[in-house]
């Protein structure tokens, strides 16, 4: 690719904001932040879901199956090889995580809701 102004602009807001994401507070609040989307998603697909009673199903059976995928990315053998022992996982990753506990939190807490 050839080297514009604008490409070399957007590597270098690249470039800062990686090196902004080396904070661990600045990674902490974007995790918290991504808990909280989660849980915010898991309330708002089980009020949507549970409206129409046609679709529960599919939903839960499309929601196991994305956590689950989740969950052999993060908890894979890939981010925990000998050779990456000192490096964290990267922000994404760890930003997905808590998305996915935030929603299978809030869909417990939904079924407890509606069990009592």
């Amino acid at each position: 690719m050839q080297r514009t102004r604008i490409s070399t602009l957007l590597e270098t807001l690249g470039n800062q904001f990686n090196r902004w994401l080396l904070n661990p507070w600045r990674r902490w609040s974007l995790v918290l932040i991504s808990l909280l989307f989660g849980n915010f998603f898991g309330i708002s697909i089980a009020a949507v879901s549970g409206q129409a009673a046609e679709q529960d199903v599919s939903v839960s059976a499309v929601l196991v199956l994305v956590a689950e995928l989740i969950s052999r990315l993060v908890y894979g053998r890939r981010w925990r090889s000998p050779e990456n022992q000192d490096l964290p996982r990267p922000l994404w990753v760890d930003c997905l995580n808590a998305f996915k506990i935030g929603t299978m939190y809030a869909l417990c807490v939904e079924a407890f809701k509606l069990g009592s």
